[in-house]
C-alpha cells in the first residue's frame, strides 16, 4: 500500500500595491481658490489706497486753509512787537530789514499817540519804551536809552532803543522829538550803526548854538569790543553828522565839557607784539571841541 507524504499548507503574500488616487481636481480646486483670494486681497489694496488718498486731499487742503487764515497779531503793543520779533530767529542782519522796520513804526507810532498831548522826561519815555519791549525773552531784547535835553524854547528828547536777537544781530533807533507848551511832536529819525549798544554824552554848548551831543556804543569783537562814536548837531529841524570814528579796537572814550579823550588799540600791532611775546601801546588822542565839531590836540602813546 502506497503511502504519500502530504506536505504542510503554506501561505504565499503578494506585496500590497497601494490604490492611485487621482487628487489633479482638488489640486486645481485649491489653486482656484487660492487665486480668487489673491485677486480680492489686491482689490482691497487698491480699495485702502483710494480711500487714503480720498482722506488725505481734504486734510492737506484744512492744512493749507488754516496756514493762510493763520491767527492775526496781538491787538497790544508788547505781544505785536514780540510776534513780530518772532520772525528774527536765525536771520542775518542784512535779511531782516523788513521786520525791524515794522517794529519801528510800531513804536514810533505809539510814543508820537502817548506824546502828543505831553512833555515827558527822560525817565518816563525810557518806561514807555520799556513796556513795548517786555514780552521780548532771550535772545531777543529791547534796550531802551532817552535823554531830555533844554535847548532854547524847548525840550529834545531823545528815544532810542537797540533791538537784539543775538549778541552780534542788532540794530539801533533814535527818534528826536520836539517838546513845548505841554506838547511833543516827532521831528527827525536816525539809526545809528548797527551792531552796538546806545550811549549819549552832551558837551558844553555855546549860546545860541546847535544843540550837539555825542552817541556813541560798543560792539562786540573777536577778542576786544569795538567802539564807534559820532558828533551830532541837531538844529531843530534835522541832524547832521560833525565827527565820526568807528570800530575802533578795544575803544575807550571819555567826554568832558571841552574835550574828548580817546584810547584805543591798533589790532595788527597788538596781534603782532603779542606773538613777540611783547605788550602792545595804547594809543590816546586828545580832541577839543569847537564850533565846527572836533579838533585834534595831541595823540600820543601810553602803556598797555
Amino acid at each position: 500500500m502506497w503511502h504519500v507524504e502530504t506536505l504542510p499548507y503554506t501561505t504565499y503574500h503578494l506585496p500590497h500595491t497601494p490604490a492611485i488616487v487621482d487628487n489633479r481636481a482638488e489640486v486645481f480646486r485649491l489653486d482656484r481658490k487660492r487665486s480668487v483670494f489673491e485677486a480680492l486681497s489686491r482689490r482691497v489694496e487698491f480699495s485702502l489706497l483710494l480711500l487714503a488718498l480720498a482722506l488725505s486731499f481734504p486734510l492737506s487742503a484744512l492744512a493749507q486753509g488754516k496756514k493762510e487764515t493763520a491767527p492775526p497779531p496781538p491787538a497790544d503793543l508788547p505781544g505785536h512787537i514780540n510776534y513780530l520779533a518772532q520772525q528774527l530767529y536765525g536771520v542775518m542782519l542784512e535779511d531782516a530789514t523788513p521786520v525791524t522796520d515794522e517794529i519801528q513804526k510800531l513804536v514810533l507810532a505809539q510814543l508820537q499817540q502817548w506824546m502828543a498831548d505831553g512833555a515827558p522826561s527822560d525817565v518816563e519815555v525810557r518806561r514807555e519804551l520799556e513796556m513795548a519791549f517786555s514780552e521780548l525773552h532771550y535772545p531777543l531784547f529791547g534796550l531802551a536809552a532817552a535823554f531830555a535835553q533844554p535847548w532854547k524854547d524847548q525840550v529834545v528828547i531823545g528815544a532810542g532803543y537797540t533791538l537784539g536777537w543775538s549778541d552780534i544781530d542788532r540794530t539801533n533807533v533814535i527818534a528826536i522829538f520836539s517838546s513845548r507848551l505841554g506838547h511833543s511832536r516827532l521831528v527827525t529819525v536816525t539809526n545809528f550803526v548797527p551792531r552796538t549798544d546806545l550811549h549819549y554824552a552832551f558837551p558844553q554848548e555855546p549860546e545860541g548854538g546847535a544843540l550837539r551831543f555825542f552817541v556813541y556804543g560798543f560792539r562786540l569783537g573777536k577778542s576786544q569790543p569795538r567802539l564807534t562814536a559820532i558828533l551830532y548837531s541837531f538844529d531843530g529841524q534835522s541832524l547832521k553828522s560833525l565827527w565820526e570814528a568807528h570800530d575802533l579796537y578795544d575803544g575807550k572814550i571819555n567826554i568832558g565839557k571841552d574835550k574828548v579823550v580817546i584810547r584805543y588799540l591798533n589790532e595788527d600791532e597788538y596781534i603782532h607784539e603779542l606773538a613777540e611775546r611783547r605788550r602792545p601801546p595804547r594809543h590816546e588822542t586828545v580832541y577839543a571841541i569847537t564850533p565846527q565839531g572836533l579838533e585834534v590836540q595831541s595823540e600820543k602813546d601810553i602803556p598797555f
